[in-house]
């Protein structure tokens, strides 16, 4: 069970790097160091960039959940 939860754990961690990085930079911060800031917004966010929200929202949550889990499982057992 232990193992299912680090694995799980390991593959949400991964994903949400990934959809963190595909985010679009909002301007201010390091996004303009590297040429983010220079692209003018056409205005307020597409149906694809909510949708990359939600779906980082629900990942970050379920990693959340899984740290919980592994923390009180590797407690419960010691």
């Amino acid at each position: 069970m232990v193992l299912g939860f680090s694995i799980a754990l390991i593959v949400f961690s991964l994903l949400l790097m990934l959809l963190v990085l595909m985010h679009k930079g909002k301007g201010g911060g390091l996004s303009d160091m590297f040429g983010g800031g220079m692209q003018s917004s056409v205005g307020g966010s597409s149906v694809a960039e909510r949708n990359l929200d939600r779906i980082t929202l629900v990942v970050g949550l379920l990693w959340a959940a899984c740290i919980v889990v592994l923390g009180i499982m590797l407690k419960t057992n010691s």
